[in-house]
């Protein structure tokens, strides 16, 4: 199976960290925010990913590329461990570009795939969300895919406030949090939202989502909205992640992730525990 991760945007929430550089590209604690997201792909079982990137993205390719000079100086000075990372970063799979000429949406920028995907199915990973479970996200979608046979999201409960951030979703629980989606809602209003369960940035859909963009004319923001084409899907399931998402599209969010990663490592979690009571 192949990935499709969307990083296009121009991450405007973050300005003006991210005038020249990606939001993608914005640590969380100690690795950029698209490594997170790759390394779930990988532990998915996927190794072919396309990441859509837009202007200013050349850092990410930067990132994932092999650095020989910088290699050579790690080599040279005895810095076997953060040599043996950099490797790593490299050797993570095999990584394909596609340049989203113009921003007009989520959708749009799945549609840049559709060359590369083929008439596979194929999971889309958004870059600025991260997952963390005993099982990867993804992987539990596939599970899901390979049970029914059809397009799986991930959802995630929200507080009923917080609708209007996201896309929502209507349906039927078939198993213990799984659920035939009936009708999907791009950020609805509290009263219009027809439950309070979110989609929250990872999919594995069906190629026919190829035509169903297609056919989809632009929505909220005047953007081609993935959730309006995957309401045109003749079936999709939707699955409660089971673990903990992280969406850093905003700056508190992406502060408060990066600080509780670094409280999850063993280095750097007694200094910072005491220096945040000292600050309290």
């Amino acid at each position: 199976m192949k990935a499709v991760i969307p990083a296009a945007g121009f991450g405007t929430r973050f300005l003006p960290a991210t005038k020249a550089q990606p939001k993608e590209m914005l640590p969380v604690f100690d690795k950029p925010t698209i490594q997170y997201v790759i390394e779930e792909a990988v532990s998915s079982g996927i190794d072919d990913i396309l990441i859509v990137t837009g202007k200013n993205k050349r850092s990410i390719e930067d990132h994932f590329d092999k650095s020989f000079e910088l290699e050579h100086i790690l080599k040279t000075t005895g810095k076997d461990n953060p040599l043996k990372q950099v490797r790593e970063i490299t050797d993570l799979a095999e990584i394909c570009y596609i340049r989203q000429k113009k921003q007009e949406g989520l959708g749009d920028a799945i549609y840049c795939a559709r060359k590369h995907v083929g008439d596979e199915p194929f999971a889309v990973m958004l870059g600025d969300t991260i997952t963390k479970g005993e099982t990867p996200c993804t992987k539990q979608l596939i599970d899901i895919y390979n049970k029914y046979n059809a397009s799986s999201i991930a959802l995630e409960e929200v507080p009923l406030e917080k609708v209007e951030r996201y896309g929502i979703i209507k349906g039927n629980e078939i198993e213990k949090d799984v659920y035939k989606i009936d009708k999907l809602v791009e950020k609805p209003s509290i009263n219009d939202a027809p439950s309070n369960l979110a989609i929250m940035g990872r999919y594995v859909l069906t190629p026919d989502i190829f035509n169903k963009i297609k056919e989809t004319k632009p929505g909220v923001g005047g953007e081609v909205q993935l959730t309006d084409a995957l309401s045109k899907l003749d079936v999709i399931y939707g699955s409660i992640f089971e673990g903990k998402t992280y969406d850093i599209g905003n700056r508190l969010d992406w502060l408060k992730t990066s600080i509780e990663f670094a409280l999850d490592n063993d280095e750097s979690r007694d200094e910072l525990l005491n220096y945040l009571k000292e600050i309290i």
